[in-house]
């Protein structure tokens, strides 16, 4: 094996998941979680009192891919786009599988019109497996919003 879970190839990771989110290349986005992982967005009261309550949650690949399917055939949102700036990831514990990391972030988002707002601030907290092809893989990420404000645009994923 010689892919390492470090600080760079996180960074790295999580460098690429937000260049496909802000390029609207989220089929490719996909491609960073293992087959069976967890994609959660949730609010950090939420989070603190351990609610499992999820504005957004896929528990498979497939889920994701699923819900980029329907974002591009069947549901009907305005048009916009993000804008990531993301944090140095903090390297937490090891885990059976892998390393936990905490990694923050802040989204812009920008309408059609061209309006241009903060839409959130918050912190990945992500478990980063190596799969059996040597890449390094999101298992798990839970998107923890600072706020409790959330818009209900909330489309894209964070």
């Amino acid at each position: 094996m010689n892919a390492v879970i470090d600080t760079a190839s996180a960074l790295a990771l999580n460098a690429h998941c937000a260049r496909c989110i802000d390029n609207d290349e989220l089929e490719a986005w996909t491609q960073f979680f293992t087959e069976h992982c967890l994609y959660r967005v949730t609010t950090a009261d939420n989070h603190a009192q351990g609610m499992e309550a999820s504005l957004i949650y896929a528990d498979s690949r497939a889920m994701l891919n699923d819900r980029v399917l329907s974002l591009r055939t069947a549901n009907v949102y305005e048009k916009q786009r993000y804008r990531h700036l993301v944090g140095l990831p903090s390297l937490l514990e090891d885990t059976p599988r892998g390393r936990r990391s905490e990694t923050p972030f802040v989204v812009v988002r920008i309408m059609r019109g061209g309006e241009t707002s903060l839409f959130a601030t918050g912190r990945y907290l992500d478990e980063l497996v190596i799969d059996g092809g040597d890449t390094l893989r999101l298992a798990s990420r839970v998107v923890v919003c600072d706020s409790h404000n959330i818009d209900t645009l909330l489309a894209i994923p964070l």
